[in-house]
């Protein structure tokens, strides 16, 4: 993963715990220094956050120096952005929900309902 030094986050002192706390996908394009346009985010930005706790999950940022961590985070974010501002949520299927109504898989046909002929033939009881 490249790791864009060259342009620091505005304020990399404890990114890390910082981003522990941050509440909106805009609080942390802003923490991190990533522009983004509103009206796209506000399409797909729980798939941008989910796409970027991925790839988190993938790296340990811990023990690294703040501005290497507060980098890496920002390519994440930018990399997230990117990946699904130019493409539908639902063709990206990010979350359970969407992946078990994906179009692409055969849907199982339900299970027919089972009657034994005994029963079938047995007079209806009155009482």
């Amino acid at each position: 993963m490249t790791c864009p030094i060259d342009r620091p986050v505005p304020d990399s002192a404890g990114i890390l715990d910082r981003m522990r706390h941050l509440s909106s996908a805009e609080d942390f394009f802003d923490a991190l220094g990533v522009r983004f346009e509103p009206e796209r985010l506000a399409v797909c930005r729980l798939h941008v956050m989910k796409r970027m706790g991925e790839m988190l999950a993938g790296d340990d940022l811990e023990g690294l120096p703040d501005s290497v961590a507060a980098a890496r985070a920002r390519s994440m974010l930018e990399r997230a952005y990117r990946e699904l501002t130019g493409a539908s949520p639902l063709e990206r299927r990010l979350f359970k929900v969407l992946k078990d109504r994906d179009p692409a898989r055969p849907v199982p046909s339900p299970r027919r309902p089972f009657v034994a002929l005994g029963d079938a033939l047995r007079p209806i009881d009155g009482g």
